[in-house]
C-alpha cells in the first residue's frame, strides 16, 4: 500500500513541477532565461536547443542577452527567435543578441492569465487521474487479498489527502503567476 501512495505522490509532484515549468515559459513583463531556453535553432541541419550553442543571461528585468559560441550561429539564432511564438525580436550588435522585453498590454495580460488557468486545469485533471489510478491499484490489491478492506479505505483516504494537497499547490502556483502577470 505504501508503494502505491509513494508512487502516486511522486507522479502528483511531477505534475505540479511540470506546471511550474510551463509557467516559466509564459511571458510576463519580466525577462527570464526560461523564455528562450526551449527555442530550437537549426544548427548545421540539426534542431539544437539554444542553451547548447550559446550562453543566455538576464542583465536587467527588461532584456535577455544571448552570446553564441560560434559566430556563424548569430543569424540562425536570430531566425529561430523570429519564428518562435514569443513575438520577440533580437538586436544583433556583433557580439551578442539582445532581446528587449516590451511591457505587456492589459489585453495580453488577460490572455496570459487565461492560458495560465488552462495549464492549471490540465494539471488538476492529471492529479485526479493519478488519484483514480492509485485507487484502482489499491482495489486490485484488495481483490487479490494483498491488503485488507480497512487498508483499502485507509489508502483511498490517504490518496484523497494527497490529491487535495497537490490541487491546492497548483492553485497556489497559479495565484502567484497571476499576480506576476498582472503586475505592471
Amino acid at each position: 500500500m505504501q508503494s502505491v501512495l509513494k508512487d502516486s505522490e511522486d507522479k502528483m509532484n511531477k505534475a505540479v513541477e511540470n506546471l511550474k515549468r510551463e509557467f516559466g515559459r509564459l511571458r510576463t513583463g519580466r525577462a527570464s532565461t526560461a523564455l528562450v531556453e526551449n527555442i530550437k535553432v537549426d544548427y548545421y541541419g540539426t534542431p539544437t536547443p539554444l542553451p547548447q550553442i550559446s550562453s543566455i543571461a538576464v542583465p536587467d528585468s527588461r532584456s535577455i542577452t544571448i552570446q553564441p559560441w560560434d559566430r556563424n550561429a548569430f543569424s540562425l539564432i536570430d531566425k529561430a527567435i523570429q519564428t518562435s511564438d514569443l513575438g520577440l525580436s533580437a538586436v544583433n550588435d556583433g557580439k551578442v543578441l539582445r532581446i528587449n522585453i516590451p511591457p505587456l498590454t492589459e489585453e495580453r495580460r488577460k490572455e496570459l492569465v487565461k492560458l495560465a488557468k488552462k495549464y492549471t486545469e490540465e494539471t488538476k485533471v492529471a492529479v485526479r487521474n493519478i488519484r483514480r489510478d492509485g485507487n484502482e491499484t489499491l482495489k486490485k490489491k484488495e481483490k487479490d487479498k494483498d491488503i485488507t478492506q480497512d487498508d483499502l479505505h485507509k489508502g483511498q483516504d490517504e490518496i484523497q489527502k494527497l490529491t487535495d494537497g497537490y490541487i491546492k499547490k497548483a492553485e497556489q502556483v497559479l495565484g502567484d503567476k497571476e499576480k506576476e502577470i498582472m503586475e505592471i
